[in-house]
């Protein structure tokens, strides 16, 4: 069983043990205590060992390896034996696999002797990218008389770098801890019990955090569900660049929870650029273990997601293929592919909610924008017999996407003096981000004149819940739509493609609610 452990960083023994019993309480396994600055007080250090409610690591990390410790490693050494002997030991002493260079011999024989009392973690960090002797290092440790258990952490550059942690692991060659920092890391800590890995790392709350790309107790158990994963886990993710604020993860996990369906949902970092998708899914779908599944796929990757099915000779939804952009990719326990756009008929079945049973055929609809939301909402519309119209900044990427489904095109500054029966905006304008956390812009900065009782206003964007679109929208006395019941509709057609099972109401039609990390409320982001 892969352990959970909760580091603890000491400046204070009853604070320490205070938060060793908040871990407990969370769920962890075990604790790591982060003694690097608390070397001065044995006695202190002892009573923390013998009275932690959890067994433990004791850890005093060197400086060199990004710890605070930067003392002479003849008290280092001497601190670890010492609590070696106490009547109740730590669990397992952490030690760095490079620093064993710089003992002497009496030093080396003291940590050996601590050894035969504690088990001994050997490990060695990079913190600036996967290092190029890394399986030496790892064969030197797992070489190293006394080790109990390596420990290898380096700082991910892409998603690839979880594939090498996960193959550290299934060597055997002892217990093994192989984790890979950052956001691009996190799959390497959430699947280490898929794996097999010894120990994954989580913090108690996001301000006490070890590591770059560490989760929290709560996001691993409840989020991810870390109690439910195993060896037969099917891995799903959310592609784009950022994805960081995507809650497809807790939508989709609370649908496998929902449904009984073995599986976990990740997000998936990939940089913008055809080569980097591919290089990742490539990878990522050859590495049989895994289980990789599927993905959910946005900005800026949906063109991309097509050019890649195309490549490898995957089945193509139609659809997808007249839009020229994905947003599903399926993959068959046979390794076949497929990909799907399920953007179009979410963003129809909005507007058809919002008209109350109204048809569409003959109404006339406005678009806001020229990008690859606005190419599935024009395929779907156009295809319902409505006579659309594309507004965008530069007329000619409206001319471009109008002339591929024979639709009109206009500047976005005609926008205003404009009439139509519904309004769908298209854009990321209004939605919220880390660096805009309370937007108040809209593409339409003047609201239609036109604007009134009977028109419908969409907007697609659904972070915050209520754009300054909807706002003016509703102030004009419009039906206003906004983007989340459009998320939700696009996601359960995905979990039904992925799982074959119905997307539970429960879940896809409430955001979510039901999951035990709380309600899904102001979706970010392009719908994935």
């Amino acid at each position: 069983m892969t352990l959970l452990c909760c580091p603890i960083t000491v400046n204070d023994a009853d604070d320490a043990l205070a938060a060793c019993g908040r871990a407990a309480e969370a769920g962890a396994d075990l604790v790591e205590f982060r003694c690097d600055r608390f070397t001065d007080d044995r006695d202190a250090l002892a009573r923390l060992v013998a009275d932690a409610s959890l067994p433990c690591i004791v850890t005093l990390r060197h400086a060199s390896e990004g710890g605070g410790f930067s003392g002479l490693e003849s008290l280092r050494v001497g601190l670890l034996l010492f609590l070696s002997q106490q009547p109740r030991p730590p669990a397992y002493l952490d030690f760095e696999h490079a620093r064993l260079a710089a003992l002497s011999a009496g030093e080396r024989a003291d940590l050996e002797d601590a050894a035969t009392r504690c088990g001994l973690i050997l490990s060695t960090h990079d913190f600036a990218g996967r290092p190029a002797d890394l399986d030496r290092r790892v064969l030197a440790m797992a070489d190293t008389p006394g080790v109990r258990v390596l420990k290898a952490a380096w700082a991910a550059r892409s998603l690839r770098d979880n594939l090498q942690a996960f193959e550290l692991i299934e060597r055997r060659l002892a217990p093994t801890a192989a984790l890979c920092m950052g956001d691009a890391g996190l799959p390497s800590r959430v699947l280490a019990r898929k794996f097999g890995g010894f120990v994954t790392f989580a913090a108690a709350d996001r301000a006490s955090g070890t590591a770059p790309g560490q989760p929290t107790i709560a996001e691993l158990r409840d989020l991810y569900r870390w109690d439910a994963i195993g060896p037969a886990t099917r891995v799903y993710g959310v592609i784009g660049d950022p994805v960081g604020h995507s809650k497809s993860p807790a939508l989709h996990n609370a649908g496998f929870d929902a449904s009984g369906f073995d599986g976990v949902y990740l997000p998936m970092p990939i940089p913008a650029g055809y080569e980097h998708l591919k290089a990742t899914l490539s990878a990522w779908l050859d590495h049989g273990s895994l289980r990789f599944r599927g993905a959910s796929v946005t900005i800026p990757h949906k063109a991309d997601l097509l050019r890649f099915a195309e490549e490898r000779g995957a089945t193509i939804d139609p659809l997808a293929a007249r839009i020229g952009a994905a947003n599903t990719l399926i993959v068959g326990e046979d390794g076949a592919l497929a990909v799907r756009n399920t953007d179009c008929d979410a963003a129809l079945g909005v507007v058809r909610r919002a008209l109350g049973g109204v048809g569409l055929r003959g109404a006339a609809v406005a678009v806001l924008g020229a990008g690859g939301v606005s190419r599935a909402v024009v395929a779907g519309f156009a295809d319902a017999g409505c006579r659309v119209t594309v507004f965008n900044r530069s007329v000619e990427r409206a001319r471009s996407l109008a002339a591929a489904f024979g639709v009109e095109a206009a500047p976005l500054a005609e926008a205003a003096a404009g009439a139509a029966d519904v309004w769908i905006n298209a854009t990321s304008i209004g939605m919220e981000t880390a660096e805009d956390p309370a937007p108040d812009a809209s593409p339409l900065p003047d609201p239609p004149g036109s604007w009134g009782p009977g028109t419908v206003v969409f907007d697609t964007v659904y972070t915050p819940p209520e754009t300054r679109l909807l706002r003016d929208a509703a102030a004009a006395g419009c039906v206003t739509a906004g983007g989340t019941a459009m998320f939700l509709a696009q996601a359960a057609a995905q979990f039904e493609a992925w799982t074959g099972v119905e997307a539970p109401e429960a879940v896809f039609g409430s955001g979510g609610a039901g999951h035990p990390a709380g309600a899904i409320e102001g979706f970010a982001g392009d719908a994935g």
